[in-house]
């Protein structure tokens, strides 16, 4: 394996050999010396030293500094100046100002050996600091969390992939616009817009939890549930800048809704299932409890002849009856009533805040009459009629439920009564009404 080697770049051969003598002395490994900036160019690509010296007044169509700037740059070698006492100007002209970077000749064997050592100490350093950045902004760019990172103004420095594929926006285009341009964000249980995050926590250095109800509005407009956190970026005990670190929950929040209708809406016909209904009651019993002047009524309603159509026609026509009875119960109801599937081809309803028992026995008539309209399912007229049973909360109810309890009993004696009627239960004998 061939030894590390050091280049010299010197206009001057004697200089040059004298600098090679000391190197030597030194022992350092110098076996090539080249008098022009294209040489040293493909002599650097041909050995690959471990550091290239550098004449700063080196003649040719490439001078010092730009053989030095192409080494460094497209190469990683480091390189150190070479320039005589009387040409400092040079360096301060070219901006070489860098500790350490430039030796003045003639070049004294222990101030040659000390710039050696720092320049070459100096870029394994920086070579291992750029490994790491280049480490960190590797795991940063495969995360599966959203990442942006912001200056201490709060304006954007970077954003991994995962962060421009949620808010639609590039990291070339985002880069120093304030991180509330880019990141839209809307609290949907207040409507407010969210501004100012960096600013926030790189103000007061804390850690900020983003709330489930901010919503994200991309660079199209879409909405995007996200959770996830925004914190200062400290260096040394000094606030730099912040990272705000997301992801989209978006698929998530619909699952999270659909298992919720699941557990509270009847599938076939959307309506509320039973323990909907239920808590519902229960509510509104409470209510009851508190007001004494707060009235309301449970309806048990049971289709009369749903088995023979079920029957006759099939199921499919079946369910899409139970679905249009569904529709036509909801459009006798007020909006903050409530009409409940129990299963089959029963429902409960519940009527808030109403005067007397006529508001109760006014919306079973109109379900009555509501129901009474012809109706085509599959090129087929079908007729349906329902029994219904009436319970108010007149009775001094102990448990939510003896409401539903007694409603059903009504419901069946209404059925006893010849059907399509409704029938009004009350706690000493029950009082038929018919449509």
């Amino acid at each position: 394996m061939p030894s590390p080697t050091i280049l010299v770049v010197e206009n001057e051969k004697k200089t040059a050999l004298d600098i090679k003598r000391r190197l030597q002395n030194l022992g350092y490994f110098t076996t090539e010396i080249t008098f022009s900036g294209e040489e040293a160019l493909k002599k650097v690509k041909e050995k690959n030293p471990i550091l290239v010296l550098v004449d700063i007044c080196l003649s040719g169509t490439i001078n010092g500094t730009q053989v030095a700037e192409i080494i460094m740059n497209n190469f990683q070698v480091p390189v150190l100046y070479l320039t005589d006492t009387s040409k400092i100007k040079t360096i301060n002209k070219n901006s070489i100002v860098e500790p350490f970077s430039y030796i003045t000749k003639p070049v004294a064997e222990q101030d040659l050996y000390f710039a050696i050592e720092i320049a070459l100490c100096k870029h394994q350093t920086k070579r291992k600091l750029q490994e790491e950045k280049q480490k960190f902004m590797s795991i940063i760019k495969s995360m599966g969390c959203a990442v942006i990172i912001t200056d201490t103004h709060g304006c954007i420095h970077m954003m991994n992939p995962m962060a421009e594929e949620i808010t639609g926006w590039k990291q070339d285009e985002a880069m120093t616009k304030s991180l509330a341009e880019v990141l839209s964000l809307v609290d949907k249980d207040t409507g407010a817009i969210i501004k100012d995050l960096a600013t926030h926590v790189i103000k007061a250095g804390v850690v900020l939890n983003l709330p489930e109800t901010f919503t994200l509005i991309a660079k199209d407009g879409t909405e995007i549930h996200i959770e996830g956190s925004i914190t200062s970026i400290l260096d040394d005990d000094k606030i730099i800048g912040a990272v705000l670190v997301f992801q989209d929950i978006t698929l998530r929040k619909q699952i999270e809704a659909q298992l919720v209708r699941n557990a509270f809406y009847d599938a076939l016909t959307a309506l509320p299932n039973r323990v909907l209904f239920f808590e519902r009651l229960r509510q509104v019993f409470e209510r009851g409890k508190r007001r004494s002047n707060y009235h309301y009524a449970v309806l048990f309603l049971d289709l009369d002849g749903f088995k023979t159509i079920n029957d006759s026609f099939g199921h499919s026509v079946g369910d899409n009856l139970l679905v249009e009875i569904a529709r036509r119960l909801e459009s006798c109801l007020r909006s903050g009533d409530t009409v409940s599937r129990f299963g089959g081809d029963e429902f409960a309803i519940l009527i808030e805040d109403i005067r007397d028992v006529s508001d109760a026995t006014n919306v079973a008539k109109r379900i009555q009459h509501t129901l009474s309209l012809p109706l085509y399912l599959d090129k087929h007229q079908i007729s349906i009629a329902a029994s219904i049973g009436i319970a108010l909360n007149y009775s001094g109810y102990e448990k939510p439920e003896s409401l539903l309890r007694d409603a059903d009993m009504a419901m069946y004696h209404a059925k006893e009564q010849g059907k399509a009627c409704y029938v009004v239960f009350n706690a000493q004998r029950l009082l038929d009404t018919y449509d």
